[in-house]
C-alpha cells in the first residue's frame, strides 16, 4: 500500500474510482431494489425524494447507518443526482417491505461525517473502490473525505 499522504489520505495506490451510471448499473439496482422491498437486506432501504426539476419522486436503493443513536444516510458515489434532490428539498421517506417512513434530513459537518463514513465503509464493501480510505484508515482520513461523500442525518418528520 502506498504511503498516506495530505493528497492521498487514506494511502491507496491511485484514486477512487468514479461513479458512473450505466444501463447494467440500473438493472442492478432494479433487481437489488426488489430485494430490499421484501425486507431481504439488512440496513438497506429506498430512498424516495422528490426530483427538482419535474418534482416527481425518484427512488434509489441506499444503506442506512446508525452511529451513536442517530441514522444516517451516506452518498458513496459523490454528488450524485438524490444528493442534488435532498440538498434541493430535505424532505425523504425510506421504505421497505411493507412500512415507509418520512424523514428531514440535515447534511453532517466533515467532523461528523467522518466516522459514519468509517462504519460505511465497513458494512457496504461493494463502495469501497470509491473511497481513498480504507476501513483500517483512522477516522481523521474519513473526514478528509467528507466533501465528496456527502452524509446526511435522518430527522424523524413529526
Amino acid at each position: 500500500m502506498a504511503e498516506a499522504t495530505p493528497s492521498n489520505p487514506g494511502g491507496t495506490s491511485g484514486p477512487p474510482r468514479r461513479f458512473r451510471q450505466s444501463r447494467g448499473r440500473r438493472v442492478g439496482d432494479a433487481v437489488i431494489s426488489v430485494f430490499i422491498r421484501a425486507g431481504l437486506v439488512p440496513g438497506s432501504y429506498l430512498l424516495t425524494t422528490r426530483g427538482r426539476k419535474t418534482g416527481r419522486p425518484r427512488t434509489n436503493p441506499v444503506t442506512v447507518v446508525e452511529h451513536e443513536g442517530k441514522r444516517w444516510l451516506v452518498a458513496p458515489y459523490g454528488v450524485v443526482s438524490w444528493v442534488h434532490n435532498v440538498r434541493a428539498d430535505a424532505r425523504v421517506t425510506l421504505g421497505r417491505l411493507f412500512g415507509r417512513r418520512a424523514y428531514t434530513v440535515r447534511e453532517a459537518t466533515p467532523q461528523e461525517a467522518g466516522p459514519v463514513l468509517k462504519l460505511y465503509v465497513a458494512v457496504a464493501t461493494p463502495t469501497r473502490p470509491y473511497f481513498r480510505a480504507t476501513r483500517d484508515s483512522p477516522v481523521a482520513d474519513f473526514v478528509a473525505e467528507a466533501e465528496h461523500h456527502p452524509v446526511f442525518e435522518l430527522v424523524p418528520a413529526g
